[in-house]
């Protein structure tokens, strides 16, 4: 037996291996305090993520007004976005009346507003007032979703029928007979809205609870 060898129960050991046949170290499970400060940190970096998120590609609007009951109502709150987006029949949107199509300078100029979007780009509007009746194309829009007919003609410049061209769409609010909007020459030039102005396609209502729902 060599001197880096000995004996230990029956069994020859080399003492310079005798190392590697030691136990190995438990390793130290973490304190409470440090499991609750990896959590809060994985928590407080998922809520900086959503902040992020919603306030570059989503905003919350306030409704104000009548013009799109029974749909929507005053101080309802929504959920808008404008992530490649496209304006679409049926789509409700929310608009800005600001110069520089913000929601930011609002106490120098008008509030956004927020209507139903009726036709896009390459389509007619005409609208029969004595029947109530709007149609697009030639064919009449079955509107379930408005709460009085169309009678209410504004005689400041818009005449019908119209055409939409390229870059522009034809709203009206869902409460036909409370409502400004594409019968109106204050909308926009002969009642169209640029669409550079539209600030984004309400999507969800986040308030009232009890109402809270997809749009649309």
């Amino acid at each position: 037996m060599s001197e880096n060898e000995r004996e230990e129960n029956g069994f020859l050991i080399r003492e310079d291996l005798a190392e590697d046949f030691s136990e190995p170290e438990t390793p130290q499970r973490p304190t409470t305090a440090q499991e609750i400060f990896e959590w809060l940190d994985v928590l407080a970096t998922a809520v900086i993520a959503v902040v992020v998120i919603f306030s570059l590609f989503f905003r919350v609007a306030t409704i104000d007004g009548r013009s799109m009951n029974n749909t929507l109502y005053s101080n309802d709150k929504v959920i808008i976005t404008n992530l490649a987006y496209t304006p679409q029949y049926g789509d409700i949107v929310v608009i800005s009346r600001n110069i520089d199509n913000s929601v930011d300078s609002v106490a120098s100029a008008q509030v956004p507003i927020i209507k139903r979007v009726i036709a896009v780009a390459g389509q007619t509007v005409d609208i029969d007032f004595e029947q109530g009746v709007v149609y697009v194309d030639g064919k009449p829009l079955k509107e379930d979703y408005t709460k009085t007919p169309t009678n209410l003609q504004y005689n400041d410049g818009v005449q019908f029928p119209v055409y939409v061209p390229e870059g522009y769409i034809f709203v009206l609010g869902d409460n036909r007979n409370d409502s400004l909007d594409s019968r109106s020459a204050r909308i926009g030039e002969i009642g169209l809205v640029d669409t550079r102005y539209v600030l984004g396609h309400a999507i969800l209502r986040i308030f009232p609870f009890n109402s809270m729902g997809l749009l649309d």
